[in-house]
């Protein structure tokens, strides 16, 4: 336990901000798991809507660096090729 006023609070500061970022990331993980749910249960449209969602919210977490920016664009790429592929299953078996 530090002993120090400045470095109290600095222990003070990291534990606010660590909840704060796991709050962000598991926002980022329950609106991913969302936009998979809504894959399998072929509500295409809903699912457009929540992969904007989780854009936006991969865009903020990279600005703020709490992931990486080439994660973010690794996650958004995979993700819309995950939608593509479902749109594209659908269209093949009507």
């Amino acid at each position: 336990m530090p002993h120090r006023h400045n470095a109290l609070k600095k222990l003070r500061q990291d534990k606010k901000r660590r909840l704060r970022n796991l709050k962000i990331k598991n926002d980022i993980k329950n609106k991913i798991k969302n936009f998979k749910k809504l894959l399998q249960e072929k509500k295409f449209e809903e699912a457009k809507k929540q992969l904007d969602l989780v854009y936006s919210a991969l865009d903020k977490a990279s600005k703020k660096k709490l992931i990486h920016k080439n994660q973010a664009d690794r996650k958004k790429s995979r993700l819309a090729r995950l939608l593509l592929k479902a749109t594209q299953t659908e269209n093949q078996s009507l």
